[in-house]
Formats: C-alpha cells, structure tokens, sequence
C-alpha cells in the first residue's frame, strides 16, 4: 500500500499517524515518527489527559468476525462491548515491536487496580494468519495475562479493518531465505467502555508509564 493510497482514504487527522505505519514492520524493527506525528502528540497532551494521541472524532470499532485461540468465532464488536478495548495488530513471529508492545501493556495492566484489570480487554488481531494458528496464538498470548485475546481470520477483512483506524497492514512477504515478515503499524487503538469508540491512538513511541497513566482514564472513559 502507498502513502497515496493512504491520502485517498484515511481522514486528515490520521495520515500523519497512518505515515510511520508503512515502515514500522516487524521484519526490520525499525519505527519513524514524522514532525506531523510529533505535534499531534503535543497538541494532545495539552488538550488533554492522555498520553496517548487523543481522537478529535472517535472511530468505530471494526465489524469483525474472526477466530479466536480456541477455534471459537469471535464477534469483535459484541464480545468487547462496555468494556475498555485496546486493538492491535500484528504477529506472533515479530522479533521486537510486537513483543515490546504487548509486554509494555501487560505489565502496565498488571499494576492497575481490580476494577481496571476487569474492565480491560487487549484484542491482538494476527497480520500472519498462515502461520497464527488459534493454538500459537494462544501459546504466545497466555505471557501476557488473562486480558489478551488473539484473533485470526481473513487477512483482507483484517487489513479492511485496521485502515479504518488509521493502521496499515500489508501482505506477509516470504524473503529469498524462507524467513517471513509482515509489515504493519505499530499503532494500538483505545476503546471507550462507555460508546465502544475509539478515542485514542498510541504510537509507537508509547512507554510502559505511558500506558501506566492512561489504563485507568480509558477503563473509565473519562477526559477529567
């Protein structure tokens, strides 16, 4: 996918997001914040009280159905209703973004108050469906706690979804030495409890404090 592909697409306010996207897959480990990207995130800190890149117009949770790690179908929209739903997407033979995302948030998770933990959910939507079986996916999930929950399912669907939240996903590419990687975003998508929206947009520059402050805010979708 371009960058023009993207402009044609995505509102204003998610291209500078949706720009790093392109090269922050997980074969190179490699991130890039635009001066675009790095203003909104000052704009959001002083506007308000997440850490995060706070939504001026929320999104939509995507209206998925996919497989979950026990072969199940999943409603994504129906089974994360009125609870506070972190989405992201990527794959479990990333070597660093993936991993250091989801540790970041399971460790910020596990320092949180009962009510947050239980009012909490982190949705990790597979980019390598091939290759993410329900049973990887939940051997690799089960690190990080009881709040993940890994989802597979038609890779076109998938990436239909995340563009919708500013996140490019493309095809996995099989290198000339058998190895695969699968280029995605390393945005994670915050949803409300309260409207089941998506609010805020963390990048990959977040930190475990980063998300340390804002689980509870999110658990109890408040801007105060």
């Amino acid at each position: 996918m371009t960058r023009s592909t993207l402009a044609r697409r995505l509102p204003p306010i998610l291209l500078a997001l949706a720009a790093s996207a392109l090269i922050a897959g997980c074969g190179t480990g490699s991130s890039h914040h635009t001066p675009a990207q790095e203003n909104q995130k000052v704009d959001a800190a002083n506007s308000s009280p997440y850490r995060g890149t706070a939504l001026s117009s929320p999104f939509a949770k995507p209206d998925l159905l996919l497989t979950d790690t026990s072969g199940k179908p999943f409603d994504l929209r129906e089974q994360t209703a009125g609870k506070s739903t972190l989405i992201f997407f990527g794959y479990t033979n990333c070597p660093d973004v993936c991993p250091t995302i989801m540790g970041d948030i399971s460790v910020a998770l596990s320092k949180q108050p009962a009510a947050v933990q239980e009012n909490t959910r982190v949705v990790f939507i597979t980019t390598d469906p091939a290759r993410d079986t329900p049973d990887k996916l939940g051997s690799w999930l089960a690190a990080f706690g009881k709040n993940f929950t890994g989802l597979s399912g038609d890779l076109e669907q998938v990436k239909k979804a995340a563009l919708s939240l500013g996140i490019s996903v493309e095809d996995p590419q099989t290198h000339h030495d058998g190895t695969v990687t699968s280029s995605h975003g390393a945005q994670v998508a915050a949803f409300w409890p309260s409207d089941d929206k998506a609010h805020v947009i963390y990048t990959s520059g977040t930190t475990l404090d980063d998300f340390l402050h804002d689980l509870p805010l999110l658990a109890n979708s408040t801007r105060s």
